[in-house]
């Protein structure tokens, strides 16, 4: 691999530069990010009879074009207190009427679909021929095909095959292709995203900022008999939603080169920094860049204010590639600007300038699945590919700082203690003030949402509910899965192979990946209990199409530490998460020791869909190179096996 990396354009920025210095001394605007334009597919008046009147509120078909393409954009960068010039690949919406500009956040729109609708995305792919796509012959895990794309609906219940959530297909430059995704009327409400995935690109163009949101909207009243979604309880008290945010956390890793042609995070007025090499993903590239985490694009911007005292929902998705995020809020005590702010001066400028307490806030799901309850955290990690949900209540007006706290080192992707940087800042004004427990102040607001929203026959059960330490059962998509349910077991390690002279191997179960090689065949309506452990440091593992139940985390003394209130050497990640439904869970090493490994137990079952699809480490350069197998759920064949074949 070249560790160049390309500059794209120079003697035109030069004129640029002042106009941009000038642009970066004003607030950075972090809104959510804008939405996909959804076009109703129309039907004929004899097939709309019955389909009105059961989707009065919105289409049931709509249509969604997006084009891949590189985007010539600005980030600004808080180290030179100007705006970098960049051309990096990204999303857009090809209905979008007006050109945008180079200050257009350089994050994906939004999807926003609701259960029973089907969308049809037809993604362009406007990025130039590579003549690395295709190619016979050596190993599939080196990157390559960096124009190749294609896209996955991460966190969907949703077919695998054919147009659906179909991630074993190549989508070449001057290709479109359109995906359909059937959203079943019984899926969760939730929080979801979508991004490239591609093996051999996925990294690559995922640190170039091609992600954005993916939400489910609900609105199902829960009865006695079955659960609803939250969303139905999340009100105003005029009945209309509380305030939303979508909070897409991205690590865009742009870089250019110094006079050696040598990678540099030094970009200079008249440089393009971008991402072409692979040469800038590993342990501890990250924090070495120099780069911040932006939030929908924007890196230490201002989001938009807050009422004090208000109730709101943030959507957090980590879009990132490889390193770990410790979403913090805390009172802006100081009043040091970060105008300029180095990465390495932000755990000082943390100190001087933001309170020593965290403002706690209520996490009510993970991964987009609603939880048992709500459980108050100060800290909630996100690894790549977590999505966290939670309702905070700024206490008072003022500023107050987001940041990305400090963790031990075994909860970091790159297994060493991070230092603190900061996201953001948000405002609150107007409202009241909280002066009393933030947990108990959101108990009190969810009964009494309870009463205004809920339904005759169910609301003394979510009300009861809510008193006793603020469940939800009424609100969760997925019942426990009993052990006496389990039909068979699976076992999964991952490793990175470093004894190999002269070469790396990462690998799941000891083998690298081999696209043509079905790693597991698994029976539709089958029920396992996954054992999943890490020989070589932490790995985030992440499954398609079926989320998992989090049955035990066992570290390596023997102690269960998922359950609420436990204890692991002060890594907050693993306790709460006892029976909590996910899609991308950590598998925890702190070292390169197999003796050190947790042991991770996890139940799913493999409804409706069959086809073949992967499991993977979500460090996506991980999974590029390796870290990654083939599943495949076929019919069951009546005597305890799976059916091969057509016969």
């Amino acid at each position: 691999m070249s560790d160049k990396i390309a500059i794209f354009g120079m003697a035109s920025v030069f004129s640029v530069t002042h106009a941009l210095f000038a642009v970066a001394q004003e607030a950075r605007a972090v809104t959510n990010p804008l939405a996909y334009m959804l076009q109703p597919i129309t039907k004929s008046q004899g097939m709309l009879k019955t389909f009105e009147q059961s989707r009065e509120t919105f289409p049931g078909e709509v249509l969604l074009d997006m084009n891949a393409t590189y985007l010539d954009r600005q980030i600004y960068n808080p180290a030179t207190a100007r705006y970098d010039h960049v051309k990096l690949r990204g999303y857009q919406d090809a209905r979008q009427t007006g050109l945008s500009g180079a200050d257009t956040p350089l994050v994906g729109p939004t999807i926003d679909l609701r259960p029973g609708q089907t969308v049809r995305v037809t993604l362009h792919n406007l990025f130039p021929q590579d003549s690395t796509c295709g190619i016979g012959g050596g190993s599939a895990n080196t990157p390559h095909c960096f124009n190749g794309t294609n896209l996955h609906s991460h966190g969907l219940w949703v077919n695998p095959s054919g147009n659906g959530d179909n991630v074993l297909i190549s989508i070449r430059p001057g290709v479109s292709f359109q995906y359909e995704y059937n959203i079943a009327v019984e899926h969760p409400a939730g929080t979801f995203w979508y991004h490239p995935h591609l093996h051999g690109s996925t990294a690559l163009q995922v640190s170039s900022g091609m992600s954005g949101a993916l939400i489910i909207r609900g609105d199902r009243m829960p009865t006695p008999t079955e659960t609803g979604d939250i969303d139905r309880l999340l009100k105003q008290p005029g009945g209309s939603d509380i305030a939303e945010r979508v909070l897409v956390l991205q690590q865009i890793q742009y870089a250019c080169t110094d006079n050696n042609g040598d990678i540099t995070y030094d970009c200079q007025p008249g440089q393009v920094g971008g991402i072409e090499s692979y040469d800038q993903f590993g342990p501890g590239s990250w924090p070495a860049s120099g780069r911040f985490t932006s939030v929908n694009g924007q890196v230490l911007g201002q989001l938009a204010s807050a009422e004090a005292g208000s109730v709101e929902r943030w959507r957090m998705i980590h879009a990132g590639v490889r390193d770990t995020i410790n979403f913090e809020i805390r009172r802006k005590t100081g009043t040091t600007a970060f105008r300029t702010l180095a990465a390495a001066d932000t755990d000082r400028w943390i100190d001087q300038n933001c309170g020593k307490d965290t403002i706690p806030y209520g996490v009510v799901a993970q991964d987009g699945l609603t939880m048992a309850q709500v459980q108050m955290r100060q800290q909630a990690i996100l690894q790549p590919g977590y999505r966290v949900d939670a309702l905070v209540v700024l206490p008072g007006a003022g500023d107050y700082c987001i940041i990305d706290g400090a963790a031990p080192a075994a909860a970091s992707v790159n297994q060493e203690a991070p230092s603190r940087r900061l996201l953001g800042i948000v405002t609150a004004v107007g409202g009241h003030a909280v002066n009393g427990e933030i947990g108990t102040y959101l108990q009190d607001w969810l009964i009494s949402a309870a009463e205004r929203t809920m339904s005759q026959n169910v609301a003394g059960k979510v009300i009861d509910d809510l008193k006793n330490e603020m469940s939800l059962s009424s609100f969760i998509p997925h019942p426990d899965i009993d052990a006496g349910e389990v039909t068979g077991e699976q076992q999964l390690v991952f490793n990175i192979d470093v004894k190999q002279p002269g070469a790396t191997f990462f690998e799941v179960d000891g083998k690298p990946y081999d696209p043509n090689r079905i790693d597991r065949t698994l029976p539709l309506s089958g029920v396992d209990e996954w054992t999943l452990r890490s020989d070589f440091v932490s790995h985030p593992f992440h499954i398609h199409v079926n989320p998992f139940q989090i049955i035990k985390i066992v570290d390596a003394a023997g102690n269960d530490v998922s359950a609420l209130g436990a204890d692991d050497d002060g890594d907050p990640q693993y306790p709460g998460l006892k029976n909590v439904w996910k899609d991308t869970l950590w598998i925890k090493n702190p070292g390169t020791d197999p003796s050190a490994r947790y042991t991770i137990t996890v139940r799913t079952h493999y409804q409706r869909y069959i086809g073949e699809f992967v499991l993977h480490c979500h460090i996506l350069d991980h999974e590029d190179q390796g870290m990654m197998q083939n599943i495949r759920i076929t019919l069951p064949d009546g005597q305890g096996g799976t059916v091969s074949g057509h016969h």
